[in-house]
């Protein structure tokens, strides 16, 4: 039993000591940042640009999309009102030419 107790103490102690030496070593350096060339420089502002242009040009197609939505909703709401006020003259009609007819 005493055995036991002392080399799990000296095992306790290894790992504190480690523990201790691992704290206190210096931290290892960021990797320094890679040297760009400027030709790679210039394929990725030229592919940046090229998602700019793309970007807008889905902004403007979204912009135009929403003008023609709200032009047909306005389209619809007044073919709904033609066909309400048409409905209503034709009843008048039909009405009317019973009252002749009598």
């Amino acid at each position: 039993m005493k055995k036991t107790f002392k080399t799990s103490g000296n095992l306790l102690l290894i790992c504190v000591l480690f523990l201790i030496f691992g704290c206190a070593s210096e931290p290892v350096p960021p990797p320094k940042p890679e040297a760009v060339s400027g030709d790679a420089m210039l394929r990725e502002s030229q592919g940046i640009a090229n998602l700019g242009e793309r970007w807008q040009e889905g902004k403007q197609m979204v912009d135009r999309g929403t003008a023609k939505v709200s032009e047909g909703e306005a389209k619809i709401t007044e073919g709904k009102r033609m066909i309400e006020e048409g409905n209503k003259i034709i009843s008048e009609s039909e009405e009317h030419y019973k009252s002749i007819k009598k």
